[in-house]
């Protein structure tokens, strides 16, 4: 079963030595066809936990720089399951901890195998860097050398590349029927990891589930920050750190942020995708998505968890309901091959209110306003209140009065069922109303 000898990372080495010889020239999908000899994989335990079979596979994804990437995989399959064409991709960093339970719940609810793969990026790495210390470092040294191998994306992009080959072959040894498509998921970094997966062109990425990475058109939304925030996030501090936000002015650091950022390939990003974001996310501005979501193309939709923040727990509820639920129903049209609803929206005035109206198709379920105020432009600290939105035979409308001093945001939530699971698709955000002055 194991496609090659595994190779271990040497004990004690903790950093890479720069290499100042000619630079490495290699965009995302030279990088990820590269072969390499360290792939291998090999299934290590096979379980039953609650009516759900849990196998346990031991993934080399390559070596990069010297270093070897070695990680978790498990893949979730209810017993009442036969195992399809398409399965469930989520990519994570660390070990399988706290995970069992979002995989078992989400393979039952979805009624399809769900594999999540640990370890993406391999860390600590460089000193013990870790996160987006970590991919900073990378970037500072592929300006530093030229070698354009070294943005960290690159190899955590490859390792669900070559997950998706192990989860082939393991298919066809253990359900006599390989799997054919992925629906590629992940959060944060590991959302980003996702959009750069289906940019590769690799046909098996049916679908992504990109989750609070709400960053698109990167050079753009760093400038929208400092203008609502008055400074970047703290939570991207490291890039602010390490000189690269802002962009430097330079032909190579556009390049750079050209090679990992999702929108510059938004030409090839025509397959379906479904976007979770939480509304108080500190990471990003409320209104983010509006910096992209015209330029994506192709089926797209987005769901955002109110009052809740990189985590997508709705008011830190120890549960993810809306999460899984979007998740889950979304799973279920791809593999059905069964559309999802179309949604259309604008947002006006009349009468003095602000105004917004979805056309729906098929009619949802039910529908509703979500609305938050705020001194500024800023709404990370705001509570998101429900209002109320008229259901009509295909249309939603929705108004609410204007602030009277500070800002004010709100979008429009539709609430779908498909057989007995409930999910939530939503409008883009619009935000109106002048930032409160302050007292001298």
């Amino acid at each position: 079963m194991t496609v090659s000898p595994r190779t271990w990372l040497a004990a004690g080495l903790c950093a890479v030595t720069l290499t100042w010889a000619a630079p490495a020239r290699a965009d995302l999908v030279e990088y990820v066809k590269k072969a390499d000899d360290a792939f291998s994989w090999k299934l290590k335990a096979k379980n039953e936990v609650n009516g759900v079979l849990a196998y346990e596979i031991a993934l080399v994804s390559q070596k990069w720089h010297d270093v070897v990437w070695d990680h978790q995989l498990v893949v979730y399959l209810p017993n009442d399951v036969k195992p399809g064409k398409t399965m469930v991709l989520l990519n994570t960093g660390g070990r399988n901890v706290g995970w069992e339970l979002i995989g078992l719940e989400l393979a039952r609810k979805s009624q399809a195998p769900v594999a999540v793969l640990f370890d993406v990026p391999k860390q600590p790495l460089f000193g013990g860097k870790k996160e987006d210390a970590l991919i900073a470092e990378t970037f500072v040294r592929c300006l530093e050398t030229k070698d354009e191998s070294w943005p960290l994306l690159f190899p955590m992009v490859k390792s669900v590349v070559k997950a998706m080959d192990a989860l082939q072959a393991f298919s066809k040894e253990e359900w006599k029927e390989p799997v054919k498509d992925f629906i590629v998921g992940g959060g944060s970094k590991r959302g980003w990891t996702s959009w750069l997966t289906a940019a590769t062109g690799d046909p098996r990425v049916k679908a992504i589930t990109p989750m609070v990475i709400d960053t698109l058109n990167m050079v753009e939304q760093m400038k929208h920050q400092k203008e609502v925030f008055g400074k970047p996030s703290l939570m991207v501090h490291d890039y602010v750190e390490r000189g690269l936000i802002p962009l430097p002015d330079t032909d190579e650091a556009r390049k750079l942020w050209r090679m990992v950022d999702p929108y510059s390939y938004r030409d090839k990003l025509t397959l379906p995708k479904l976007l979770l974001l939480g509304n108080n996310d500190p990471y990003w501005t409320t209104d983010a998505l509006n910096l992209y979501w015209d330029g994506l193309k192709g089926g797209k939709w987005v769901t955002y968890v109110p009052n809740a923040g990189h985590n997508l727990r709705q008011d830190n509820k120890p549960d993810a309901t809306r999460t899984l639920g979007a998740l889950a129903a979304f799973t279920r049209h791809m593999i059905a091959d069964n559309p999802m609803p179309k949604l259309s929206w604008k947002h006006d005035d009349a009468g003095g209110k602000l105004r917004l109206t979805v056309e729906a198709s098929p009619r949802p379920k039910a529908a509703r306003l979500w609305v938050a105020t705020a001194p500024t432009r800023d709404f990370r600290e705001a509570r998101w209140e429900e209002c109320k939105a008229t259901l009509g035979k295909d249309s939603v409308v929705g108004e609410v009065e204007p602030p009277k001093e500070g800002c004010l945001a709100f979008y429009g939530d539709l609430e779908y069922e498909m057989g007995g699971l409930k999910y939530n698709l939503c409008t883009q955000i619009r935000i109106v109303g002048e930032p409160v002055k302050k007292k001298e």
